[in-house]
């Protein structure tokens, strides 16, 4: 095990600016407002840096330089791109762990996750757009003897992306790959949450980027967010990707059938892992499994086993990478999840476990730490159906398959959802019935799809539009008048 030294301490692998402004035209430009705000780590409560307060005007001086250099990068050919992006891969891979620190002290999640999914994903994501790019094509139809039309993909222009504070790097990777592979220029907000990590990357890949082919501007949503969403300059905003963007808050549900607890074995210990990824990245995932169903003839075994696999969830220093449960991104977080708490022991749902603030000693003890929770609840509460992006999960008990899928969709559409089981029918068709955007069976790790899309093609599809030209052969009038 290690444990990394905060930024810009002895034995760091990354040390952060004291001030970072925003990246415009390949330059690091001040405010036009001249403000900033204060970013603190979550690990200690402490401000580490500072960061320019983007507005309207800043958002327009990205946009001209992206329109300055949408047009020679569109241009250039599917290889050189993908060769592009295939450097950019290259180069966070071998300062994986300094960026992996960054974005544990910016975001407060393990160190253990940046390391071993949050950054490997960045660098897959990347790899893959550039061979996407490269197997793109077009297409051709014969109209008749003297007519064809192809077709063929062209960048959109400029793109803005607004980055999640969830997973700041990964998900400016699920954005920047497709549509720098596409041919655009970009803008891209990071969230004022977790501002610093993207700039870290920035220091890592500029160089290999033409200026003005990416350019970040800070801020909060409503001075730089929305002006940069409204802007006409702009060809498309960059989301996630399908329908998870458009849910309705509702939690992700985690079913566990009573066959589950048939057998102490492997399965059932990765099922007991999938109920725990509640707390893992402290919730903070669209698709963390908030609620929990467990069949009612395996309730109380299973659950007994489920806490107790939560109690053994290490939680402690984010740069530590024994800690399995890290701090919360801010405080204002942390007031969101024990006021969730609070509605949970309001609405009479039973405290299992935690429910309070963490403590983890020392420095830490400044930061922003919530205790796993786990509460028994009827599936009617607010604290079963709402979710707060906390390490809270609510339990709940079914009778059999048609009761679990009533149970599931009574609440909001979440954007994933868990299914456990040794019978494999009867998960495909509670994974078939159940409301949910993307379906985990016998599974917790989305993978690549859980950047939105699994079809990598439809995603680069969506920075691009489709050209056609039709050509005419013939040397003379077809006589239409």
């Amino acid at each position: 095990m290690t444990r990394y030294a905060a930024p810009g301490r002895p034995g760091s692998p990354v040390s952060c600016r004291e001030r970072y402004d925003h990246f415009i035209g390949g330059e690091h430009v001040p405010p036009t407002r001249g403000g900033y705000f204060a970013n603190a780590s979550p690990v200690t409560g402490e401000v580490f840096t500072e960061v320019a307060r983007g507005t309207a005007e800043d958002v327009d001086r990205a946009l001209d330089a992206a329109h300055g250099a949408a047009r020679a990068w569109g241009r250039t050919s599917a290889a050189e791109r993908a060769n592009v992006l295939d450097e950019v891969a290259d180069r966070v891979e071998d300062h994986l762990e300094a960026l992996a620190v960054a974005e544990t002290w910016d975001n407060g999640k393990p160190v253990r996750e940046a390391l071993t999914a949050d950054l490997p994903a960045v660098v897959d994501h990347f790899r893959r757009f550039a061979g996407v790019v490269r197997a793109a094509e077009g297409g051709v139809a014969r109209l008749d003897a003297d007519r064809v039309a192809y077709r063929f993909p062209e960048p959109l222009g400029v793109v803005g992306l607004v980055v999640p504070w969830d997973f700041p790097l990964p998900a400016a990777a699920w954005r920047l790959a497709p549509a720098l592979a596409a041919g655009n220029a970009v803008v891209l907000k990071p969230s004022e949450r977790t501002p610093a990590s993207i700039h870290v990357l920035l220091d890592v890949i500029a160089d290999l980027l033409p200026p003005g082919v990416v350019n970040v501007v800070n801020g909060f949503g409503d001075e730089a967010g929305a002006p940069l969403v409204s802007s006409p300059r702009v060809a498309r905003i960059g989301s996630t990707g399908g329908t998870a963007d458009r849910h309705a808050g509702g939690k992700s549900p985690n079913v566990f059938f009573a066959d589950v607890v048939a057998h102490r074995d492997a399965f059932r210990d990765k099922a007991l892992e999938g109920f725990a990824m509640f707390a893992f990245n402290q919730g903070e995932a669209r698709t963390c499994p908030s609620r929990a169903l467990i069949q009612s003839s395996a309730y109380e075994e299973f659950l007994a086993d489920a806490v107790e696999r939560t109690g053994a969830m290490r939680q402690g220093d984010p740069l530590d990478t024994a800690t399995m449960v890290g701090a919360l991104v801010d405080a204002e977080q942390v007031a969101a999840v024990l006021a969730h708490v609070g509605t949970g022991r309001r609405e009479g749902a039973r405290l299992v476990c935690g429910g309070e603030r963490a403590d983890p000693g020392g420095e830490l003890s400044g930061g922003c730490y919530v205790a796993p929770t786990v509460f028994e609840a009827d599936h009617k509460m607010r604290v079963f159906q709402e979710d707060v992006f906390g390490p809270v999960v609510s339990v709940t008990r079914f009778d059999d398959v048609d009761d679990a899928v009533k149970i599931v969709n009574d609440a909001p559409r979440g954007p994933g959802a868990g299914v456990w089981s040794r019978d494999g029918g009867q998960a495909h068709r509670v994974g078939r019935e159940i409301r949910a955007d993307r379906v985990w069976v016998n599974d917790h790790q989305p993978h690549p799809a859980f950047g939105g899309w699994a079809d990598h093609r439809a995603l680069l599809d969506r920075y691009q539009r489709a050209k056609q030209v039709l050509v005419s052969y013939s040397a003379g009038a077809r006589g239409l008048f």
